[in-house]
C-alpha cells in the first residue's frame, strides 16, 4: 500500500475506534495499539511498517515527550515532596523486583529480566490524572498521586538513559556511575536554566507574550536539548522532555496579569490539537505496527504474571510508601490503585529495547499487552474502591 493511503487508513481507523472506546471511557492508547496490531503483520498484514512510517512515529515520540513535560506541573511535587518521592520510589522498586523475577524465571536472560523490571517500574501520568479527574478522592491522596507520578517520570527518564547505555554494550559500574552523572548533570543543568531564565528574566517574558514567537521559540529548545542529550551519549527524547517541563515552570512565575500562565495554556491547547490528533497516535499505532511475534512463542501464563507483577507492585510499594507517610490504610489503598496504570513512556521504552536487541519480539508483545491491560482495567478497579469505600 502507498504510504499515504497507508497513512489515511492508520489515522481513520485509530480515530473512529478512539471515538468508540472514549464512549465507555477506554483510554485511547488501546485503540491506537490495536489499530497497528490488526491492520499491521501481526493480524491483516494490510500496511508494513516502512521507514516512512518509522520517521513519523519517531518524531511523535520527540512531541509526545515534550508535551508530557508541558503538562507536567513541577511545583505539585513541592505540596508533599517527601511523601511522593517515598511512594514513588517503593513503587517502582517492588515492580522492579515482580517484575526482574518473573521474566528470570521464565529463562529470558539477566539483561531481559533487569530491561523489563525497569519498563515496568514506571507509572502513566496519563492514565492517573484520568482516574482523578472521574473520581473525588481527598486533596491530599491527589496531590500524593499526581507527586508520585511525576517523580515517576523523572525515574523513568533516568531508566531511559541507563538503557540506552546498556543499548552502547555493557554497563561497567565505572561507566555506571559515569553515565548516572551525565543524566542527573543533563537534568539539573536543564532546571537550573529553567529557573535563571525562564522565570525570572524580563526579556523572555517578551517572547512569552508573542504567542507565536512563543511556539516557534518552544520547538527550538525542543531540538536543541534532544540533540544535546544525544551528544552527551543519552536518548533524544529526555531533551525533548525536559524542554516541556522547563517551560512548564512557567506556571511558577510571578506575574500580577497572570500573563505567563494565559500564553503557556494557548501554546498547550494549540499543540494539542497536532499532537493529540496525528503524531503522538501514530507513535502507538507504530507500536502496534511492530508488534509481531510468532504465535506459539507468546505465553499467556507469562502475561498473566507479568500483569499480575504490574498491578501488586504498585499497590503494594506505593501503597507501602503511603501508609509509612502517615496516610490510613483506605487512603494507601487508593494511592496503591491509582498508580498502576501504565501508558505512553513504557511503549517508548519497549521500542528501544527491541530495536537494540535487548528483549525480543515474544517480551515484547507481552509487555505491551501487559501495559494496555493496566491502562484498561485501572481506571475500573480505582472507581469500584472509590465506591466500596464511599458505600
Amino acid at each position: 500500500m502507498e504510504f499515504l493511503a497507508a497513512l489515511a487508513l492508520l489515522l481513520v481507523v485509530a480515530k473512529s475506534l478512539e471515538w468508540l472506546f472514549e464512549r465507555v471511557e477506554v483510554h485511547p492508547i488501546i485503540a491506537h495499539v490495536l489499530t497497528g496490531i490488526v491492520l499491521g503483520p501481526f493480524v491483516l498484514g494490510v500496511v508494513k511498517p516502512g521507514e516512512g512510517l518509522s520517521v513519523l512515529a519517531q518524531f511523535g515520540l520527540i512531541m509526545m515527550m515534550l508535551y508530557m513535560g508541558l503538562t507536567s506541573n513541577f511545583s505539585a511535587i513541592a505540596q508533599n515532596t517527601r511523601k511522593a518521592v517515598l511512594v514513588a520510589s517503593l513503587g517502582v522498586a517492588f515492580s522492579f523486583l515482580f517484575g526482574f523475577l518473573t521474566v528470570y524465571t521464565f529463562g529470558k536472560g539477566i539483561a531481559a529480566a533487569v530491561f523489563i523490571g525497569a519498563t515496568l517500574g514506571n507509572t502513566a501520568i496519563e492514565v492517573t490524572s484520568g482516574v482523578l479527574v472521574r473520581e473525588r478522592v481527598k486533596r491530599e491522596v491527589s496531590s500524593i498521586l499526581m507527586g508520585a507520578a511525576f517523580v515517576d517520570d523523572i525515574i523513568a527518564v533516568y531508566l531511559i538513559g541507563i538503557i540506552t547505555g546498556m543499548t552502547k554494550g555493557s554497563l561497567s559500574m565505572a561507566s555506571f556511575g559515569v553515565l548516572t552523572l551525565k543524566i542527573f548533570a543533563f537534568i539539573v543543568s536543564a532546571l537550573l536554566v529553567s529557573e535563571l531564565v525562564f522565570k525570572r528574566s524580563r526579556w523572555f517574558y517578551s517572547i512569552v507574550k508573542n504567542l507565536n514567537v512563543f511556539f516557534t521559540f518552544t520547538l527550538i529548545l525542543t531540538f536543541t536539548l534532544a540533540i544535546i542529550a544525544e551528544w552527551v551519549g543519552l536518548n533524544q527524547i529526555i531533551g525533548a522532555y525536559l524542554a516541556g517541563l522547563t517551560i512548564s515552570r512557567l506556571r511558577e512565575r510571578k506575574d500580577p496579569l497572570v500573563v505567563t500562565r494565559i500564553k503557556l495554556n494557548e501554546l498547550i491547547e494549540d499543540l494539542q490539537v497536532v499532537l493529540t490528533e496525528f503524531f503522538i497516535p501514530l507513535f502507538f499505532i507504530y507500536v502496534g505496527l511492530v508488534f509481531n511475534p510468532p504465535v506459539k512463542s507468546l505465553s499467556l501464563t507469562l502475561i498473566g504474571l507479568l500483569y499480575v507483577s504490574a498491578v501488586l507492585g504498585k499497590l503494594l510499594g506505593c501503597g507501602l510508601g503511603a501508609r509509612l507517610s502517615g496516610l490510613s490504610w483506605e487512603d494507601s489503598m487508593t494511592v496503591g490503585i491509582g498508580m498502576g496504570g501504565r501508558g505512553s513512556l513504557e511503549m517508548a521504552i519497549l521500542t528501544f529495547g527491541l530495536s537494540a536487541g535487548i528483549i525480543d519480539q515474544a517480551l515484547f508483545a507481552s509487555v505491551v499487552t501487559v501495559s494496555m491491560l493496566t491502562a484498561l482495567t485501572t481506571p475500573i478497579f480505582f472507581k469500584k474502591y472509590i465506591e466500596k469505600r464511599k458505600a
